[in-house]
């Protein structure tokens, strides 16, 4: 399987506040970090089955996280804070979620792993 390349999207990162070059360069760091981590999971495993597990299950985390900042921003707003953070960072786990997507090679195998996950559990759902 090729390797994934990941990206924060410029017009995110015109999103935050001009004068906070931080959050910024630490959105570009996780991204490079979430790159490294996914490459190096599909070269370390067994079959592209196997690969496409390990990315499905930082998808599933990626959803989590997208999930927390989307809760937190009626929150945020309602004690009168900014929520342009969490909006960002909530963005950007959606981007990286389609980034993925858009490998066509990845694709394929994701669907037909989150398809056989969906069969598992409604196998072990009927054993209760």
């Amino acid at each position: 399987m090729e390797e994934i390349s990941l990206g924060v999207p410029q017009p995110l990162l015109d999103r935050l506040p001009a004068d906070d070059e931080v959050a910024a360069a630490d959105m570009q760091d996780a991204v490079a970090g979430w790159e490294r981590k996914l490459n190096e999971a599909i070269r370390e495993a067994d079959d592209e089955q196997e690969a496409a597990g390990r990315v499905l299950e930082a998808i599933d985390r990626f959803e989590e996280r997208y999930e927390t900042y989307d809760e937190l921003v009626p929150e945020l707003r309602a004690w009168g804070q900014s929520p342009i953070y969490a909006i960002t960072w909530r963005t950007l786990y959606a981007d990286v979620i389609a980034q993925l997507y858009e490998h066509e090679e990845l694709v394929d195998h994701l669907e037909r792993e989150r398809n056989r996950r969906i069969v598992a559990d409604g196998i072990r759902l009927q054993d209760l």
